[in-house]
């Protein structure tokens, strides 16, 4: 199954996304994190991406495209993938409709001011990408991430300044895809305010999977 996560920045995708992939046994996608790595690299790709993503901008699609093209290509992605955090507009999703097939997009219905307070307690490991938030999925030990043993943080486009922004341009640029696919008849909605273990349960049901 190929699965689109859609949702606000703060709705809970990523977390989701992490145990999705064991139940349905294929990998998870983010572009997010393909980013971040470039960043931390000090790629060119990279350093054009920090200037958009620092000020809660949406990275421009000659920047995104390129490597999930490459990235589903791969043979981890055979029996399907989850993408988390692309498609990001309508031109995306049309480019994405041209070299995947799209099952289903299953989207997180959070409130902004639920995702502001979710955002002030997240924090995310530069190294390997895992996130977390202080209060509803904190790490085993105190900011150290459970993956790989790095220091957790708080990202610049977490800052309540830039939530603001970045809640903004979900509502112009990305909320239409839910509109989008439901057209396509793909769209599965659920409640993402109810706790993580109940949105699994809300996920399961609408994707008609055991967990």
């Amino acid at each position: 199954m190929n699965l689109i996560l859609l949702g606000a920045p703060g709705a809970g995708k990523g977390t989701l996304a992490a145990i999705l992939i064991e139940k349905m046994g294929v990998p998870s996608i983010s572009t997010g994190n393909i980013l971040r790595e470039a960043i931390k690299n000090g790629t060119d790709l990279g350093r054009k991406a920090k200037a958009f993503m620092d000020e809660g901008k949406l990275v421009p699609d000659e920047l995104v495209i390129g490597l999930l093209k490459a990235r589903v290509a791969e043979p981890d992605c055979s029996k399907g993938y989850i993408l988390d955090g692309f498609p990001r507009t309508i031109p995306q999703a049309e480019e994405l409709d041209r070299i995947a097939k799209i099952d289903c997009a299953l989207s997180l219905e959070v409130p902004d001011e639920v995702i502001a307070q979710r955002m002030s307690g997240r924090r995310v490991c530069l190294k390997c990408g895992a996130t977390y938030h202080i209060e509803n999925f904190p790490p085993k030990a105190e900011g150290i991430c459970d993956a790989c043993g790095d220091p957790i943080v708080i990202r610049a486009d977490d800052k309540p300044e830039v939530v603001q922004s970045r809640l903004a341009t979900y509502h112009e640029t990305t909320e239409p895809l839910v509109g989008y696919y439901r057209a396509q008849g793909k769209l599965k909605a659920i409640d993402g305010t109810q706790g993580i273990e109940n949105t699994v349960k809300f996920a399961a049901e609408a994707l008609g999977i055991e967990v």
